[in-house]
C-alpha cells in the first residue's frame, strides 16, 4: 500500500543555528528518511536516535565532537520528523511501523559495530532493534529513555503529556521542547525545532507517538517489548546510562537497566546535572564526551 506523505520544503532548513550538515536520504519502504552522516565512513558507528517531538537538530552539538574524535556520527530523522517524509494519516503510524522503518535504514546502510545513543522514543525503537539484531550492536548509551512493556503504571507527567498531544488544538513543537528543558532556549533554537512542521498537517507523527507507548499488558507492542527485555537481560556488552536530574518522565528508570542488564554491571553510569528531558540540547558536549570516553 502506498502511504501518502508530506515533505517539508528544503528552505525551512536554511540558516538553522549550528546545523550546517549535508543532507543524506535513504528509502525505507517507499518513504524518504533523512540522516546526518559525519566523520570517517570506515570508523565505528555512533547511531544517535532522537525522540518526541524533536529531530536530528537535537544532536547538533554532539555530532561535530564525535566526528572529530575519529568516529562516524549518524543521526537519522525518524519518519514523521525532521527532513524525513511525514505520512498524513494517524493510522500510518505504529510502534511496529517505526521499528520496521529504522530496521530498513540500518540494513540499507549495512550498519554494524553500532554504538547506540538513544533518548525518549529513540530508546523504545533502538532497544527493540538491538534485541532483534544484537550482532549489529556493540554498546549502548541510554540517556533519559525506557523500554516499557505496559506492565507498570506510566508516570503522571507522561499521562498529562499524552492527553495534551491527543486533544490540544495547539501543538507548538518549539515550546514543547522548551518545556522539557531547564534552561531558556533562544528564539532561533526554538525556530529550529519548529522548522520541520510548517503547519498542523505536518505534525501527525509527532502527535501519534505518545499514544503508541505501551500503557497496558494488552498493548500490541507489549509482547515484543517483553521479548526484547529477555534479550537485554542476557546482554553482556557494555551498557551505560546517562540520565539527567531534572526529567520528571524518566527519573529513576535508569535503575532497572543498571540492575538487570549484565553489561551494565560495574559501568560508569552518570547523572547529568542541570538538564531536563532533552539533555542533548542542554548538555550536548558533556554527553558527547561521555560517549567518546566510553568507546575509548
Amino acid at each position: 500500500m502506498v502511504v501518502k506523505a508530506l515533505r517539508t520544503p528544503d528552505e525551512r532548513f536554511s540558516n538553522l543555528p549550528d546545523f550546517d550538515f549535508d543532507a543524506n536520504y535513504v528509502d525505507v519502504g517507499g518513504l524518504r528518511m533523512h540522516f546526518i552522516d559525519e566523520g570517517d565512513p570506515q570508523a565505528p558507528v555512533i547511531l544517535m536516535l532522537h525522540g518526541e517531538p524533536s529531530w536530528s537538530f537535537l544532536y547538533r552539538h554532539m555530532i561535530p565532537l564525535i566526528a572529530a574524535a575519529g568516529l562516524r556520527a549518524i543521526a537519522p530523522d525518524l519518519i514523521g520528523f525532521g527532513r524525513s517524509d511525514k505520512p498524513l494519516q494517524l493510522s500510518d503510524y505504529s510502534y511496529a511501523g517505526h521499528v520496521e522503518w529504522l530496521r530498513k535504514f540500518i540494513f540499507t546502510l549495512d550498519l554494524r559495530d553500532i554504538t547506540l545513543v538513544c533518548q525518549d522514543w529513540g530508546s523504545l525503537i533502538g532497544l527493540r532493534l538491538l534485541a532483534e539484531h544484537p550482532q549489529r550492536f556493540s554498546r549502548v548509551v541510554l540517556a533519559n529513555g525506557a523500554l516499557p512493556t505496559g506492565d507498570r503504571k506510566l508516570p503522571n507527567a507522561f499521562r498529562i503529556w499524552r492527553a495534551f498531544a491527543r486533544w490540544s488544538p495547539w501543538f507548538p513543537i518549539g515550546r514543547i521542547i522548551q518545556a522539557g528543558t531547564s534552561s531558556r532556549l533562544s528564539s532561533d533554537v526554538l525556530a529550529g525545532y519548529d522548522a520541520p512542521f510548517p503547519s498542523g498537517r505536518f505534525k501527525v507523527g509527532a502527535r501519534a507517538f505518545p499514544r503508541l507507548v505501551p500503557d497496558s499488558a494488552s498493548n500490541p507492542a507489549s509482547v515484543a517489548n517483553r521479548e526484547a527485555w529477555e534479550v537485554l537481560q542476557q546482554w553482556d556488552k557494555p551498557f551505560i546510562t546517562a540520565f539527567s536530574n531534572r526529567d520528571p518522565i524518566t527519573r529513576g528508570l535508569n535503575k532497572a537497566f543498571e540492575n538487570l542488564i549484565p553489561g551494565a554491571k560495574d559501568q560508569n553510569h552518570t547523572t547529568i546535572r542541570g538538564a531536563g528531558h532533552f539533555l542533548q540540547e542542554e548538555k550536548g558536549p558533556e554527553l558527547a564526551k561521555l560517549v567518546i570516553d566510553f568507546i575509548g
